[in-house]
């Protein structure tokens, strides 16, 4: 590929280790029916062993740049580029044109990958596994277990949504420009969840709340709920809530069940 002038504003590190792409392919266990969707598939370390595996691969890139070599190397018909932003792109609208679930692969920039996560989670359930190479400590986060420091909203949003699972770490050499921090390759398995189990819209509201007090007590955290102060004053003096717990003690199962009960009181 021919070179061109790296964007600073869009966080660009080019994986340009082959061992690290292969190894990456190798924890995706391809199957020839895939419908993958690749994040930022840049200077196409990933994208050149993906679209010979997979039924069809849609690659969005948002600089332009980018497309145009893609497009003068990538000719298989079961490539679909797309130029646009990945965070206004509806996931459904391709899960809906290729009649299946998506993989999601990406190697993203650092500042994007919370909005990127989220968005996927929006989005879960026309999405069947997200791979993506993030910064390692954000990879910490993400699979971390109750009780520990790493343990926070990131962890129960995406434990609730998925199975992440820390694959392996990535060296700073392995990538041009060199980040200045570790990376590390996660892969989520979405799970499929009754529709009538929980308001995930409210999940998130009393994990974001619970969190927002770190290290005190979920009766301390909780009295910030954005409901009418009624409704707050009704979920502090249910006995049956473990509001002497902090938010870090609880595990993805105890906000769900902390959720349906707490749902049951604002109804």
């Amino acid at each position: 590929m021919v070179e061109y002038r790296l964007k600073k504003s869009l966080g660009q590190n080019f994986l340009i280790d082959e061992n690290i792409a292969r190894k990456v392919i190798k924890e995706l266990h391809l199957k020839q029916d895939d419908i993958v969707l690749e994040i930022g598939p840049g200077k196409g370390a990933l994208t050149k062993y993906l679209k010979d595996k997979v039924k069809f691969l849609i690659a969005v890139e948002i600089d332009k740049n980018i497309i145009t070599h893609l497009n003068q190397e990538l000719d298989n018909d079961n490539i679909e580029i797309v130029h646009g932003d990945i965070l206004k792109i509806p996931l459904v609208s391709y899960a809906k044109k290729y009649h299946a679930k998506l993989r999601v692969v990406g190697n993203i920039p650092y500042h994007l990958t919370s909005p990127i996560i989220f968005k996927v989670l929006d989005e879960h359930k026309c999405v069947s596994d997200l791979t993506i190479m993030v910064q390692r400590e954000v990879a910490l986060r993400i699979t971390a277990k109750p009780n520990s420091k790493d343990y926070g909203i990131l962890s129960v949003l995406t434990q609730y949504i998925g199975s992440p699972r820390y694959l392996f770490t990535v060296s700073e050499n392995c990538f041009y420009p060199p980040p200045k921090v570790k990376s590390a390759v996660i892969q989520i398995p979405i799970i499929e969840r009754d529709e009538t189990d929980i308001d995930e819209a409210v999940f998130r509201i009393i994990v974001k709340t619970s969190f927002g007090k770190r290290r005190k007590t979920l009766r301390n955290s909780l009295k910030f709920l954005p409901y009418p102060r009624t409704v707050v004053d009704n979920i502090l003096s249910n006995k049956s809530l473990p509001l002497d717990k902090r938010p870090e003690n609880l595990t993805v199962k105890e906000f769900t069940l902390l959720t349906r009960q707490i749902q049951n009181i604002v109804r």
